[in-house]
């Protein structure tokens, strides 16, 4: 077994498949701002949560593995790459200098018009290795153990005069985990091998007494999102969903428990798998139009059935992301930087309700043109470049950036965005006042 950077070819086909990995599994829940004080973001329902075993033995919904069974068809001189990907959440708690030198933790933190609150965020943990069938057909095959320490950070929190005023302080605990890789041969005239690849988290960590019925003591102890990426170099594999005749009975004796394996990549090729805890079909793609999430995805926040995110450069934030300035959800709709969460208690945050834009003040009302491009590339953004839009609400995230949430005019489907909250979402520098639009 070797275990090694992917080469550039295994990178690019994987790529795609990435790509609807972070969409469903790390992006997260709708993507409009909203108050990171409320409680459901914070850390919502995950899917392919593996937790500490010790902590799910006697739970039915809760699991410490995953197990994956497919067919393929390896060519000759033929290699597996795989690779496992999960969410580490780490724990960020809020704390407030004193007079002394010394802090002390705090529910929040308000500087002027910003709040920071504790809140759960994630980081993207990989295991990657390169193996042959022959090695997957020897004997029990190939196991994989990983292991990540506890690590604790801190970043100061300064005041609008450059003062430290309080820190942020964040944690992570320690986890251990195996990827148990095999294959078997299957009887007939085809050089069909079944694969199986379990991932298990193996964590020692056992709740205290006090522990025993919080899922939250457990998560930062878990693998989250957990899926598996499988590459052959020559050769193909089985689609699960759709056989061939020939091989449907052999499908159908594949064992599948909390993830679903289809083809992935490029469509009408089948070199790639995605075994996924959310059920997709063959080859699975991002909606046109919608740039995904960036490499590094945000903050622990559910989607359809999974969760998550993190943020470039290590600088964990609020929902799995997009791009830096903004992006199109699943309507096409644009909405603001999804790494930020705007501040206050349970839902949109209302306030401050009205901000100053080139001397003059636009609040829930105002009559705005359209400026965009000054910092985005997004093409549906340029086409409503030079439009009126009407502001519905005017938003603040936790980071200090203002958001104007607008309808445009002469849209017909105004009165339906109103209603169901789907707006398209503005910086402050890319609108100017009807009254001072040139």
């Amino acid at each position: 077994m070797s275990v090694t950077v992917f080469a550039p070819e295994t990178e690019a086909r994987f790529a795609l498949a990435r790509r609807v990995a972070d969409t469903v599994l790390f992006e997260g829940c709708a993507l409009h701002p909203y108050r990171g004080l409320a409680a459901e973001h914070r850390l919502r329902r995950q899917s392919g949560v593996l937790v500490p075993p010790a902590w799910g033995a006697d739970r039915e919904q809760e699991y410490d593995f995953q197990h994956t069974e497919c067919l393929m068809e390896p060519g000759a001189d033929a290699t597996v790459a795989v690779e496992l990907r999960f969410l580490r959440a780490w724990r960020r708690t809020v704390q407030r200098a004193r007079a002394d030198g010394t802090f002390t933790t705090v529910p929040e933190l308000r500087l002027g018009d910003r709040v920071l609150a504790p809140r759960d965020e994630g980081t993207v943990e990989r295991v990657e290795a390169v193996v042959t069938p022959a090695e997957l057909l020897d004997g029990e095959g190939v196991t994989l153990a990983f292991g990540r320490p506890a690590e604790e950070e801190s970043e100061p929190v300064l005041d609008a005069d450059g003062r430290a005023v309080g820190r942020l302080v964040r944690r992570c605990e320690e986890i251990h985990g195996t990827l148990r890789l095999s294959a078997r041969r299957l009887d007939g005239p085809f050089r069909v091998l079944r694969l199986t690849a379990v991932a298990e988290n193996t964590s020692p960590w056992a709740p205290a007494d006090d522990e025993a019925d919080d899922r939250n003591s457990a998560l930062p102890r878990s693998l989250m999102a957990t899926h598996l990426l499988l590459g052959l170099s020559a050769g193909s594999f089985l689609s699960m969903t759709d056989p061939p005749e020939w091989a449907k009975e052999a499908t159908a004796s594949c064992r599948n428990l909390h993830t679903w394996p289809v083809l992935a990549g490029e469509s009408g090729r089948a070199d790639v798998v995605l075994s996924s805890p959310v059920i997709l079909g063959d080859h699975p793609a991002v909606p046109p139009g919608h740039p995904g999430p960036p490499d590094h995805p945000g903050t622990l926040c559910a989607p359809v059935a999974a969760d998550g995110g993190l943020t470039p450069d290590g600088v964990r934030a609020v929902t799995g992301a997009a791009s830096a300035e903004g992006f199109p959800d699943e309507y096409g709709i644009v909405r603001p930087d999804p790494r930020r969460a705007p501040a206050g208690e349970g839902g949109i945050d209302p306030a401050p309700d009205e901000v100053v834009v080139d001397g003059r003040p636009v609040r829930a009302g105002s009559r705005v043109l359209l400026r965009p491009g000054l910092r985005r590339t997004d093409a549906q953004d340029l086409f409503l470049r030079g439009r009126i839009a009407t502001v519905e609400s005017v938003l603040h995230d936790v980071d200090g950036s203002v958001h104007l949430a607008v309808t445009v005019e002469d849209d017909p489907g105004a009165d339906i965005r109103r209603a169901k909250g789907s707006f398209l979402y503005f910086r402050t520098d890319e609108v100017a006042p009807v009254e001072d639009a040139t």
